[in-house]
């Protein structure tokens, strides 16, 4: 069995069901291309030591952990849906040992920091200075992946209800709601919008007048934070868990934040949340009934 068709039928069902990102999607292609070439055999004939001498492969040339574990998730994957599919008869990676990764949180702003990032574009009135306003505080005020804010269309937005009907992964769909100064920014947009938009239906466009890509949005992101001298290589992630992290602080449930974004764990959202000591001491000094005793 050539390893192309279920490998094919493997992307298909990333795109169809996982609703993978474009970027996920050419990250799963290049790994098990890689995997494939260097085993030489096709999927129905490699074995866990097939996968091991892969691993040692790897660690020889000194990748980083996080690296060697994005390779060994693409190859996991790929065998379980392929036994999942029948289309093998046993799951060689099913027991598999992923490298241990050091526990890092995700990057986040100051509330200070966020602020300085929406003035970014400044109060410019063209195409591109609405543009990257409404991404950036649609970003802010609801928390979406960037996969997430490429794939909006126009009838997404629901800005009388203050709304956005968002597609995530799985295609699992949800209400997320949207704060005033993002509305104001979107509908401000969407008046410039129109000259450019042609047929399509998307929401955020190109200078050709077609979807901005994954790829496009993080080089917004990446410029502004870059001009607003925040001495960080800010990536759209940032402003999702400093959304979750924001709203936390400010007194939400970790329920309400995990349906927000869209976690399938509460776990997930946990990590997405972390709090700095000096706030907790400050919860804990206000909430706690004997936090004060003494006094």
């Amino acid at each position: 069995m050539s390893h192309r068709d279920p490998y094919a039928l493997f992307i298909k069902y990333l795109k169809s069901e996982k609703n993978a990102s474009v970027h996920t999607l050419r990250a799963y292609m290049s790994d098990l291309d890689e995997f494939f070439t260097t085993v030489g055999k096709p999927p129905d004939t490699c074995d866990a030591l097939d996968i091991r001498g892969y691993l040692a492969g790897l660690g020889r040339q000194n990748l980083k952990k996080t690296t060697v574990a994005r390779k060994l998730s693409a190859v996991r994957s790929f065998y379980t849906f392929l036994h999942r599919e029948g289309l093998v008869q046993k799951n060689p990676a099913r027991l598999t040992a992923s490298p241990r990764l050091p526990k890092t949180l995700p990057q986040t702003l100051t509330v200070d920091e966020v602020f300085s990032l929406m003035d970014g574009p400044g109060e410019g009135t063209d195409f591109m200075a609405l543009r990257d306003r409404a991404i950036l505080e649609l970003f802010y005020s609801s928390g979406l992946r960037v996969s997430e804010m490429s794939a909006l269309e126009v009838h997404d937005l629901q800005l009388g209800e203050q709304v956005v009907r968002v597609q995530g992964k799985g295609r699992k769909e949800r209400i997320v709601p949207v704060g005033r100064r993002s509305c104001e920014r979107l509908s401000g947009y969407l008046l410039i919008r129109s000259q450019r938009a042609g047929v399509t239906s998307a929401l955020f466009l190109n200078r050709k007048g077609g979807r901005l890509s994954d790829r496009g949005i993080r080089r917004i992101v990446v410029k502004y934070g870059e001009q607003a001298l925040l001495g960080k290589h800010v990536k759209p992630h940032a402003l999702r868990h400093s959304f979750a992290s924001h709203l936390l602080q400010s007194g939400a449930d970790l329920r309400s934040i995990q349906e927000l974004l869209g976690h399938a764990s509460l776990s997930t959202t946990q990590r997405y949340t972390h709090l700095d000591v000096a706030h907790l001491m400050d919860v804990y000094d206000r909430a706690h009934p004997r936090a004060s005793e003494g006094e």
